[in-house]
């Protein structure tokens, strides 16, 4: 069996912050120079002849919800071989309410597999504030794989919900258990081989990288301008790293380090729920609603146990399902985006305290897309598709068994149900093609990381370590809790994201908003 690769879904669109503000300094640079302007005629230069056709197409727009237009974009299956098939993406335009748009403003909400046409028709004002909206035409994408795009699709709704939420028969660490969820994972791959229709090779974040490209081609955009938060920021670093001459103003919030390997990825992962953890649990103490007491190690201890006593007993929620350890695990995990969610959390304890399940299973459906009785998109299939390409094999039975000793000592609480289960990546009809390596692009313009100090999803030292990374990268510090810091509630970084995007005003390198 192949090493674990799971990693934690990490998606924009949470609750907002609520941070105490410092003064924020900038550095103030030239506007970008005419040359540079977002709006001049495509840059199409050193673009292969065969590609030509894709960043020449023409779009057909159409009102697809207020405000907003859609269109579908055409780009290769396989680059390396643009003859042998198409894709088609899905786009969403919501129009500069300026009427004089400064350009395109791509976005990417995260995941990977994360939809930005569904986001932008539900929540726009998640993604972007009012002076993102005037200054650009703000784009939403479904990267390839994804939502209504050419997608990824394994199972249906039934088979989901057995694949995410039935309870594999045996004890946790049993041989019994560990071959039920092996065979779970394989079967999934299988399933998204037979229903994908032969597109999983090709679902790259290289190539989702490469689409970007043709999508500001037939935007009509000379440079990039891109905002992408969580696993968008390795998207975005990505595109940095194969077209630094094509970028512009490019800002990259809850920054994920691409050298990091899929275990240390995960490991951090862990210890970043750790530490929210605790941070949730000395909030919760603080409140008349917390269903533990004491001090926050006495309070921890008695959540593993109603962790390990729900696996031992399941609990029967209205709708008949069975909550076991692993999907209140996952619970967790959701509300532990944002601090808005911690009483969410406080309320799902309490009733599992009680032998009720109904609200931790409407967080553990949130965090999976699950809605009634279906999916909002295919987010956690594409998810596994992308990592499974992104993340190479790194080894043996021994890898994982280290993996788990570390999990075990520095995240204590979340470790048993971790990394434990099977990994369909081990199953994959095609090996990986992704490297972990850093991306540097020089070249670029400055590139701008956020990375927030309590963030779980994508923990403050990634974005330390992207921003070191690239030639031109700038940190800017969100000091608080929770998942990403742009449009969360903390004025100086959402001034410092829109000083730069609006006028190339370039935050100071090290800014610390907190």
């Amino acid at each position: 069996m192949s090493l674990c690769r799971r990693l934690v879904t990490a998606v924009a669109g949470v609750a907002a912050l609520t941070v105490a503000l410092s003064g924020c300094l900038y550095a103030q640079i030239p506007p970008l120079a005419p040359d540079d302007g977002a709006s001049l005629a495509p840059q199409t230069d050193g673009i292969p002849a065969e590609l030509l056709p894709y960043y020449g197409q023409t779009l057909d727009w159409e009102e697809c919800g207020t405000g907003l237009d859609c269109t579908t974009v055409t780009v290769p299956r396989d680059y390396s071989d643009p003859a042998s098939g198409e894709l088609e993406l899905a786009v969403a335009r919501h129009r500069a309410t300026s009427g004089n748009p400064i350009g395109s403003l791509l976005t990417n909400p995260g995941g990977p597999g994360a939809a930005g046409v569904s986001l932008m028709k539900q929540a726009l004002s998640i993604l972007v504030d009012d002076t993102l909206t005037e200054a650009y035409d703000v784009i939403g994408f479904d990267p390839r794989g994804v939502g209504e795009s050419t997608a990824v699709t394994c199972y249906d709704p039934p088979g989901l919900d057995a694949y995410l939420y039935d309870i594999p028969p045996g004890a946790r660490g049993s041989d019994e258990r560990q071959a039920a969820l092996d065979q779970r994972a394989a079967d999934f791959a299988a399933a998204c081989e037979q229903h994908s229709d032969g597109i999983l090779p090709y679902i790259t974040t290289e190539n989702s990288a490469r689409d970007m490209d043709v999508l500001r081609a037939v935007l009509g955009d000379s440079k990039l301008t891109y905002l992408g938060f969580s696993y968008g920021t390795f998207l975005g670093a990505t595109y940095a790293g194969l077209f630094p001459e094509r970028v512009g103003r490019m800002v990259l919030d809850g920054g994920i380090d691409p050298s990091v390997s899929g275990t240390d990825t995960s490991l951090r992962q862990a210890v970043g729920f750790e530490q929210s953890l605790r941070a949730f649990m000395s909030d919760c103490l603080g409140t008349d609603e917390c269903p533990f007491a004491g001090e926050v190690d006495d309070a921890l201890s008695d959540l593993s146990a109603l962790l390990a006593r729900v696996d031992a007993r399941p609990i029967t929620a209205a709708d008949g399902r069975r909550l076991g350890g692993d999907s209140l695990m996952t619970a967790i995990t959701a509300a532990l985006y944002s601090e808005e969610s911690w009483p969410y959390l406080r309320s799902a304890l309490s009733e599992v305290n009680d032998g009720r399940a109904d609200v931790a299973f409407q967080l553990a459906d949130f965090y999976n897309g699950r809605v009634g009785d279906h999916y909002d998109g295919n987010t956690m299939e594409a998810f596994v598709a992308y990592n499974c390409m992104d993340y190479p094999d790194e080894g043996t039975d021994a890898d994982l068994a280290a993996l788990q000793q570390r999990l075990d000592a520095e995240a204590p609480i979340v470790a048993p149900y971790w990394a434990g289960g099977g990994d369909p990546c081990a199953s994959w009809p095609v090996p990986p093609t992704g490297e972990r390596e850093p991306i540097t692009a020089p070249g670029s313009p400055p590139i701008v990381v956020i990375g927030t100090t309590g963030d779980p999803a994508t923990p403050y030292e990634g974005a330390q370590s992207l921003a070191s990374q690239l030639a031109q990268g700038v940190l800017v510090t969100n000091v608080g809790e929770g998942h990403l810091g742009y449009n969360k509630g903390n004025a100086c970084v959402t001034d410092a994201v829109d000083a730069y995007l609006v006028d190339g005003t370039v935050p100071e390198d090290g800014l610390r908003c907190g």
